[in-house]
């Protein structure tokens, strides 16, 4: 039985964007896992209410559904045992608290900087629902939060602090090879090339270069997403 992913997505089908979605598309291909993936949209929560949830990933293995990129991980790695994603009780610990700081930190910096580029790329049926849950979210309109991007790409490069030293060192976040840390990390980083053109890294800095790498992974097949040149 093919594994389905109900996987966000914007105007055209096949213009993914959700940073969680990506982390769960990346590991599928980690455990070289064949997925059919369905093009979802924020205003179709019906079509996901068999999940119990409002919002993507959820995946369907075998009858099992599964939803929420963490808990679909594990899944994973308990069903599919071969190259694994976590690895130990530790690493668990550890990734589970990477996987935080990201949704905190590093999430809404990025959201700072595409904000608008987002919402110009989303379905028509999802723009209300989008600007109204977002400008109740934020406290100010769309395009106030957005206000200020130099400063937003500046304050997103510095709370990426943290794994800036770890890719001075090393290839990926896991060490030689990719775990499901470099997927969690990268999520952000697809979500802004696949719905805007705006820069966000330094060519010298080594995330760049570890993006680079992330994209190449599995046979390019981040980089062949629709979305735009990465450039810097």
């Amino acid at each position: 039985m093919t594994i389905e992913l109900y996987d966000l997505a914007g105007a055209e089908d096949e213009r993914r964007f959700s940073p969680n979605c990506w982390r769960v598309t990346l590991a599928l291909a980690h455990k070289g896992l064949d997925c059919r993936r369905i093009p979802w949209r924020f205003t179709e929560k019906q079509a996901i209410a068999f999940s119990g949830q409002g919002a993507v990933p959820v995946l369907v293995d075998e009858g099992e559904v599964v939803a929420d990129s963490w808990r679909i991980a594990l899944h994973l790695d308990r069903k599919y045992r071969r190259e694994p994603l976590i690895s130990g009780e530790h690493a668990r610990g550890a990734i589970f608290a990477l996987k935080n700081w990201l949704e905190r930190a590093v999430h809404p910096a990025v959201l700072k900087v595409i904000v608008l580029d987002l919402y110009s790329h989303l379905h028509e049926k999802d723009k209300a629902y989008f600007r109204e849950s977002r400008e109740k979210r934020f406290g100010m309109t769309l395009e106030a939060f957005a206000a200020g991007e130099s400063a937003a790409i500046v304050a997103l490069r510095q709370a990426l602090d943290p794994v800036r030293p770890v890719l001075s060192e090393q290839r990926f976040l896991g060490g030689a090879a990719p775990s499901f840390a470099d997927y969690l990390l990268f999520g952000p980083f697809q979500w802004a090339r696949v719905m805007s053109p705006k820069r966000l890294l330094d060519p010298e800095d080594p995330i760049f270069a570890w993006r680079e790498r992330m994209l190449d992974l599995h046979g390019g097949l981040a980089r062949a997403a629709l979305g735009y040149p990465v450039w810097a």
